[in-house]
């Protein structure tokens, strides 16, 4: 049962970092998200700049510690990120990338915001879609 614990903690982490990067983009559809988001991006940003322990890891190393496995070493992003989904010479990168990405959406909700605000009875009327 541990065992299942620990990979929905490694499940939700992982979601957790999903969120992080692109739920800005959720904004633009619910604004009201975006305080949610903002809080999420900013301690995702100080987990990784401060000495800061991730809670996500800190559970999923004491659920490991209770199977008799050691801590992730070190910690979630190295074990399961780097050099696995990207290599390690592209963190730079992908850090820049990354930041571009929350910002975009950002700007975007900012903008729909403002489209909303100067249309009447601040709704947006929804666009058909065009397929082809």
């Amino acid at each position: 049962m541990l065992g299942f614990f620990t990979a929905v903690t490694t499940g939700v982490h992982f979601a957790a970092l999903l969120y992080i990067g692109l739920g800005g983009f959720l904004g633009w559809r619910w604004p009201g998200t975006l305080v949610v988001h903002v809080l999420f991006a900013a301690w995702g940003v100080a987990v990784n700049v401060l000495p800061l322990p991730c809670p996500l890891t800190e559970l999923e190393d004491l659920l490991r510690a209770r199977q008799g496995l050691g801590p992730l070493p070190g910690g979630f992003n190295e074990y399961y990120i780097y050099d696995t989904l990207f290599p390690r010479e592209l963190l730079p990168v992908a850090g820049i990338v990354a930041v571009l990405v929350v910002l975009t959406s950002y700007v975007g909700a900012y903008l729909v915001w403002r489209h909303r605000q100067q249309a009447p009875g601040g709704e947006v009327p929804p666009q058909p879609v065009r397929l082809g």
